[in-house]
């Protein structure tokens, strides 16, 4: 049996108390077999001694025991591996000298990027890896991530003019597709404008001009062809383009026709002219419209005639909704009787005879009411659309007007190009 020994300070002169406690029950002290001093108020706590198993078991006791009061303040001096009080302490934030790029991958959304160098700062509002896009939330040049690899589109050319006394503009060639690979560098971008009417009795109406968007072309609207009489220089078909021109009458010849070509896949064919000898009345032609060829002068009454109806053109819902663009300009008719009929607009924005075709439709112009000067052609558009998960366009030059819609088309960015050429930036 051990044995227990109380030794007495050789200096001290204070008296030991042990003093038994006020219970019925019996009481036991265990001293650990272990060689210790007591912690008092002059004692340090080793460091040793707070770690591992051993810390956690002394804690425990202590909690068991119900410690109470106030911890003395402590010093922090020699605590170490503590996150700094600043931005870059946090997990969900990353303080940079440059901004983050689409192969930042972070691990979630919601994480905050701050550029401490410009002083902007981006939300990420998708993580998935190698394609992060970032939301700028302060001034600067704009979102940050991955550029679309495909895109919709649809580029309409500008209308054809309508003739000198003569036949309907064709609408400007209209092309389309779901799927178009942007890449990643500068591509080129031009909305055509409508072509000029011609003059009253010498002039076809001039083609649109071309819309363009990288490698697609769509062809300006073919001009109308003019009235031809008494020795004037052959110029009563109508002009090639997009859609074709509609044809001007060579008087006095009949059953002429002379309608101009539209171009496969962008546009149809505008009709033919026609001149009633017997009544000495004559007709031209429509111009041709993305949906269908331009209609033939004719259909003659006494002293009435009627000029060719141009043709429809194609609804697109690129943009959200269903809009009908590329109709063709109604052909001019001539009868002595005053109410001369026919020569309606192709829907889509095509001119009726006396009426120029509708701006950013690439619809044709139509010819006169009588004698006069064609009409002009409505200016093309170039619509591109893509998910707005993929960020904006980078780069539009102020040569190009345009506007850009996410709220027209549910889950998409909708850039409209309306005039102007440049080149973007994906």
């Amino acid at each position: 049996m051990s044995k227990i020994k109380l030794t007495g300070h050789a200096s001290g002169s204070g008296v030991l108390t042990i003093a038994a406690p006020n219970t019925d029950t019996d009481r036991t002290i265990t001293l650990p077999d272990v060689t210790g001093t007591l912690l008092d108020s002059g004692s340090d706590l080793p460091a040793a001694n707070l770690t591992g198993s051993v810390a956690d078991a002394r804690i425990s006791a202590l909690t068991a025991s119900k410690l109470t009061g106030t911890l003395p303040a402590i010093s922090g001096a020699n605590l170490t591996n503590l996150p700094a009080q600043t931005l870059t302490g946090l997990t969900d934030t990353t303080v940079s000298t440059s901004d983050p790029t689409g192969t930042s991958n972070v691990s979630a959304t919601g994480h905050l990027w701050v550029n401490k160098s410009s002083g902007e700062t981006y939300v990420c509002t998708d993580a998935t890896n190698n394609a992060n896009i970032w939301m700028n939330v302060a001034s600067g040049s704009g979102d940050i991530g991955d550029s679309p690899e495909n895109v919709e589109y649809l580029v309409i050319a500008g209308g054809g003019g309508g003739g000198g006394s003569g036949g309907g503009g064709g609408a400007g060639g209209y092309r389309t597709a779901s799927s178009f690979a942007v890449g990643s560098g500068s591509i080129t971008l031009t909305v055509g404008a409508g072509g000029a009417g011609g003059n009253t009795q010498t002039t076809r109406g001039s083609n649109g001009s071309n819309s363009v968007f990288s490698t697609i072309t769509s062809l300006g609207g073919g001009g109308g062809g003019h009235l031809t009489y008494d020795g004037q220089p052959q110029n009563h078909a109508g002009l090639s383009g997009g859609s074709g021109g509609g044809a001007g009458v060579d008087y006095p010849v009949t059953s002429v026709t002379g309608a101009g070509a539209g171009t496969s896949g962008q546009g149809n064919n505008g009709g033919g002219s026609a001149w009633n000898e017997n009544n000495d009345n004559y007709a031209s032609g429509g111009g041709g419209g993305a949906g269908a060829v331009g209609g033939d002068g004719g259909g003659f009454a006494y002293r009435t005639a009627y000029g060719g109806a141009g043709g429809n053109g194609l609804a697109s819902s690129i943009t959200g909704s269903s809009v009908t663009r590329a109709g063709g300009g109604g052909g001019q008719s001539y009868g002595s009787n005053v109410n001369n009929l026919g020569g309606a607009g192709g829907s889509g924005g095509g001119g009726a005879k006396g009426s120029a075709g509708t701006a950013n439709t690439g619809g044709g112009g139509g010819g006169p009411t009588k004698f006069g000067d064609g009409k002009s052609g409505g200016s093309g558009i170039v619509i591109i659309a893509y998910p707005d998960n993929h960020k904006a366009i980078t780069t539009i030059p102020g040569t190009l007007t345009y506007s850009v819609s996410t709220s027209s088309r549910s889950g998409y960015r909708v850039y409209s190009f309306t005039a102007g050429t440049g080149s973007i930036v994906f």
